[in-house]
């Protein structure tokens, strides 16, 4: 009931709505997203209907949650968050390893192919990690996400939101495709997070 009910004020703070569930696989899915607020995946989170909220694990640098006891807890908690070594990458510490782990328990995943914050909204390039989890599941659609104006909702440094309308749009699934190479296929999904924002109505 506390998860329900955190996810609703998330939305209600943002803007965001409840997307209906037919919009959604009805399998697991690896949602990603533009990333430019810490906002970020308590948004994509919080607007998945709750059958796939209760699944869906957010990828997040173990560096930043654990850094403090309320991190931790909402990171481990609250979120379920997927939490991944950015700093010193080694092989025992893969951060695709965590991933897949996740996804052959059945659960899916928010992703944010940037792998850093855009301070003003620019989606930049995506790097590898998504090609990398598009290869070696390829059955897992890969749902595109744009999000608009969290960065202004809570710009960097920021402690306190500003009351500024945001938005989530959600794009049909891709897949790599056979003998796609990895520049193509990240420049696709990138583009295909870019597209959303040139359909919304202006």
């Amino acid at each position: 009931m506390f998860v329900g009910a955190l996810a609703g004020s998330i939305r209600l703070l943002c803007g965001v709505r409840l997307l209906p569930p037919h919009r959604f696989p009805a399998r697991q899915a690896i949602y990603f997203a533009n990333h430019s607020s810490h906002l970020d995946f308590a948004v994509v989170w919080s607007a998945l209907p709750a059958a796939q909220r209760r699944r869906a694990r957010p990828v997040a640098g173990r560096d930043y949650w654990e850094k403090t006891r309320l991190r931790r807890w909402l990171a481990r908690d609250i979120f379920n968050a997927v939490l991944i070594e950015r700093q010193k990458v080694t092989a025992s510490a893969n951060p695709l390893a965590a991933m897949l782990a996740a996804l052959d328990a059945g659960d899916s995943l928010i992703v944010f192919p940037e792998g850093t914050r855009s301070p003003d909204g620019t989606i930049h390039d995506f790097k590898p990690g998504l090609y990398h989890l598009a290869r070696a599941r390829p059955e897992i659609p890969l749902v595109p996400i744009l999000l608009e104006n969290l960065n202004r909702i809570l710009p960097k440094s920021d402690l306190l939101p500003v009351p500024i309308i945001g938005s989530l749009t959600l794009g049909a699934p891709v897949f790599l495709q056979p003998d796609e190479t990895k520049t193509d296929f990240l420049a696709r999904a990138r583009e295909s997070v870019l597209g959303l924002r040139i359909a919304l109505p202006s």
